[in-house]
């Protein structure tokens, strides 16, 4: 037997009974004639006891333990003098009578320590050691605990889960595909999934009206801290609803999961906001409602005073923050090199402090007078004792410059507490998108999200304004997840894929399945899916999707640990009739 026990879980009542336990080492500590040692495994730390002068010889043999060194011992369980308050098992100490080493380690590249001094290179290098840390351990755990919960919330909503392919067909929109050679068919190509969108489709004209699964997807696109090349979803589909059937389907599965994960609980539905006043107030369709900080369009009040920036500007924009009138001279020069940086991009920022003595200061001093200044600040509901910030230029790119600064401010005054969750609505998004490059509408979703039927009328004379039945869920500013109610008549879908620029013989060889299958009964349907990787890392109170997926990429796509992606052999070329492209002699 290795174990009678986890390091984990004995406790005062255990005191006088015999255990066996196996782990690591944590670490070693001599003091006077005896030997402590902290033995760990995923449930927790257990304090060794060896004590030469009750068992000899056993002291020398714990003083050759290493770290991760993997050993069982046989001892009995004491009532400690001096107990730790910051241990589970704080209470108690393990007097070892034998120790077996099962097996010796290395010397880690870096301390498995909560706290490491290990690198994230060297950390992703070593990931198996580093999954063995207690913060990786209790978010992987934490991953575990909310896939299990959804899926008792979801099973007792009579979903049903069901698998869909990996291996499909390529239909390239959006995100690049990842392309899979087929052996067996020269010359073809599978994709692997974006998301399981058709399928999921396929399964309601199927009849299963309540689908979900927790599903891996495949996207080749750049990365960055909240997105890798294989993510999960939690995707989910029904029939015969309304969007606003879905809205509150969702909105009481995440209320359950916030209250089971934080024993937090909403009682209050979710505010809902259009995509028009998110992007006026506040130039993101993700807006971060945990302070505000609203945009206030100034146009009316700041133009036409004989200052150019402003008077040549197709928006003047600014936010309040309150209480904030005490940044020095350097912080606000700070603030107007952060928004100047390329990342940002704005020409420059104008700043205005409320003083407290109903007096202002501005940087725009000689341009605007006290009755000028004051005339913003009423506009703004400013009070003494505030700092009015304001960006002209282009109006999206205003909006978007005042966004960044907007979280920049919220995060220097302390204002995006990590535990207090603020979920948002956001709906009516644009159907379609104008790219500039290729000079042609493109689906702002994906091409099966159903137009709203009071813009049907908009398909032929103006489809930059026709609005989706599309919705996101947002949490504390990020998107949590996304859905629509979907195309369900063949007509109107083939009318959207004509506006995409896709005739009727290019949508039936890209989408002819699921044009055929509307031929037969297709039901009104619309479903949701969530960032499931997202979701963890939000809940947990973490900046990186990687922190809670056990083997992730880095942020070239590169599992740094199995050295993937890397070549193929000679004869793998030859199997997969594909020729090795020569190299550029440039």
């Amino acid at each position: 037997m290795y174990r009678t026990h986890n390091c984990g879980e004995l406790r005062a009542e255990n005191a006088g009974q015999e255990t066996t336990l196996s782990g690591w080492v944590q670490r070693t500590r001599e003091f006077g004639g005896m030997t402590f040692v902290d033995l760990r495994d995923r449930y927790g730390i257990t304090q060794l006891v060896f004590n030469n002068e009750l068992h000899a010889g056993l002291g020398d043999e714990a003083k050759s333990l290493g770290r991760e060194y993997v050993i069982r011992i046989n001892g009995k369980v004491v009532e400690r003098s001096s107990k730790n308050a910051n241990l589970s098992t704080g209470d108690i100490e393990v007097i070892v009578e034998k120790m077996e080493v099962l097996n010796a380690s290395d010397t880690p590249p870096f301390t498995i320590e909560a706290e490491t001094d290990g690198g994230e290179d060297l950390r992703m290098k070593y990931r198996y050691l580093d999954l063995r840390r207690s913060p990786v351990q209790q978010n992987i755990i934490l991953r575990h605990k909310i896939a299990q919960e959804v899926r008792a919330y979801l099973n007792n909503r009579n979903f049903l889960e069901i698998e869909t392919p990996y291996l499909i067909k390529s239909t390239p929109e959006g995100a690049r595909d990842f392309v899979v050679p087929s052996r067996m068919n020269a010359g073809q190509f599978y994709a692997l999934p974006q998301s399981p969108q058709t399928f999921k489709q396929l399964l309601m004209v199927a009849g299963y009206d309540r689908y979900y699964q927790i599903v891996r997807c495949f996207r080749d696109e750049d990365l960055r801290a909240d997105r890798q090349p294989e993510f999960t979803q939690i995707d989910c589909e029904l029939a015969f609803v309304t969007q606003e059937d879905v809205l509150n389907e969702f909105e009481g599965m995440m209320k359950h999961i916030l209250k089971y994960v934080h024993n937090v609980e909403i009682k209050e539905a979710f505010p809902r906001m259009t995509w028009d006043d998110a992007m006026r107030l506040y130039g993101s369709d993700k807006p971060d409602i945990r302070f505000g900080m609203q945009f206030v369009e100034l146009n009316d009040v700041a133009q036409n005073k004989g200052f150019k920036v402003f008077d040549a500007a197709e928006l003047v924009v600014g936010i309040c923050a309150e209480g904030a009138a005490s940044y020095t001279r350097k912080q606000l020069d700070a603030l107007t090199d952060f928004v100047k940086r390329p990342q940002v991009g704005a020409k420059g920022l104008v700043y205005v402090k409320c003083n407290e003595d109903g007096t202002f200061k501005s940087s725009v001093d000689k341009f605007f007078d006290q009755e000028g200044l004051k005339a913003w600040a009423d506009k703004m509901n400013a009070k003494p004792g505030d700092l009015l910030l304001i960006i002209s230029g282009e109006a999206d790119k205003a909006r978007n410059q005042l966004n960044v600064l907007r979280l920049h401010l919220g995060d220097q005054l302390g204002l995006r507490k990590k535990d207090d969750f603020k979920f948002l609505w956001v709906v009516d998004f644009p159907l379609l998108e104008w790219a500039e490059e290729d000079e042609r509408w493109v689906a702002r979703h994906h091409p099966f999200t159903s137009p709203k039927a009071e813009d049907f009328d908009k398909m032929d004379t103006d489809p930059g304004a026709i609005r989706a039945n599309a919705y996101d869920m947002v949490l504390n500013g990020t998107e949590l997840g996304g859905g629509s109610i979907r195309i369900h008549d063949r007509g109107l879908q083939q009318k959207v894929f004509e506006l995409l620029g896709m005739d009727e013989e290019e949508s039936n060889e890209k989408f002819g399945f699921l044009m055929g299958a509307f031929e037969y009964g297709a039901p009104p349907h619309g479903g949701l899916a969530f960032g499931f990787d997202r979701m963890c890392s939000l809940l947990g109170g973490a900046d990186a999707i990687r922190d809670f997926i056990a083997f992730p990429k880095n942020n070239s796509g590169r599992d740094v640990m199995i050295d993937s992606p890397s070549p193929i052999d000679a004869e793998q070329y030859e199997e997969l009739h594909i020729r090795k492209a020569e190299k550029s002699q440039a």
